[in-house]
């Protein structure tokens, strides 16, 4: 687990700038505006995962600008496509306010190999830094190592863990682990239970049924909860992470949404995608991560994200 100074969003959005930045970049110079410009931009936006109908909706806005302002030439685009893509991000920002229960419960969940245990071990130590005392539940009682994994994070944060002693994990009631977990915290008076799932595909229609339990099991813990149902999605997978928003959020009413690995894809505009996706009734996205050290988990800001894409 690497300690290295703090990926910042622009140093985490290296591969989509170059990949969808410098292309808007010399797209958006100095000529003029014509027919031609707005198919680029499309080849342009949709080969960075913007999506076919985030990207309409772009190109449709910047059409409007154009004749509203009655602008002629390409490098006018550029400002006004940052607007665009800033209005369309917007709507996603919204910090995560833990003070409003105590303990304050999230659940994370998703499919296979998002980042889901990395996550919860940099969501402690996020949530430490503001000062909050945080308590994790190994609830991925599937992954060999996801328990281990966890402990080690616990240990790395000075956070305690509830997990499930037994060798064979397999058998391991996942729903009891984070019950567990739950009614701990409330004796001890933490602030935060963070709760670790297994990865699972919304196919698997057994394991979705499953997490529907655990999370009615955490609602008899304590009522009202979870207070946090975030979907841990991995920005690789592109256009693919917009499906797992829907079919997640049709089994468990998804509260917020962390996108991992930015720094590892060019795939970023898929965070457009997901917002146009969901323009009616936006889905927090609470945090993206830009690196793999455990300060790389960030708080969103569309006005950062947009700047870190152009150069």
């Amino acid at each position: 687990m690497p300690t290295s100074s703090p990926v910042n969003v622009r140093q985490g959005l290296t591969r989509t700038r170059g990949s969808l930045g410098k292309k808007l970049s010399n797209i958006l110079g100095a000529r003029k505006i014509d027919e031609s410009i707005y198919e680029e931009l499309e080849t342009t936006l949709i080969a960075a995962d913007v999506g076919i109908n985030a990207t309409s909706w772009l190109l449709e806005t910047l059409r409007k600008q154009v004749k509203r302002d009655s602008l002629t030439n390409a490098a006018h685009l550029k400002e006004a496509l940052k607007e665009a893509l800033i209005e369309l991000l917007t709507p996603l920002v919204c910090p995560i306010d833990t003070s409003t229960e105590k303990p304050f419960i999230i659940m994370l969940t998703g499919v296979n190999g998002t980042g889901k245990t990395t996550t919860i071990g940099k969501l402690a130590h996020y949530f430490k830094s503001q000062e909050k005392s945080v308590l994790l539940a190994a609830g991925d009682t599937f992954r060999a190592a996801a328990r281990e994994q966890l402990l080690e994070w616990g240990e790395r944060n000075n956070v305690s863990v509830v997990s499930q002693e037994n060798s064979n994990q397999q058998k391991c009631d996942p729903a009891a682990i984070i019950f567990d977990a739950i009614n701990s915290a409330k004796a001890r008076n933490i602030d935060i239970v963070i709760a670790d799932t297994a990865g699972r595909l919304a196919t698997q229609l057994n394991l979705m049924e499953e997490i529907k339990k655990v999370k009615r099991v955490i609602a008899k813990a304590k009522p009202g909860a979870p207070h946090g149902v975030l979907l841990v999605l991995d920005a690789n997978t592109g256009q693919n992470a917009v499906s797992q928003v829907k079919a997640f959020n049709d089994a468990l009413g998804v509260t917020g949404l962390i996108l991992t690995k930015l720094d590892g894809t060019a795939k970023g505009g898929v965070i457009a995608s997901i917002a146009n996706q969901h323009r009616q009734n936006p889905i927090p996205l609470h945090f993206i991560g830009t690196g793999e050290g455990m300060e790389d988990l960030q708080p969103f800001d569309a006005l950062e994200f947009v700047n870190a894409l152009f150069d």
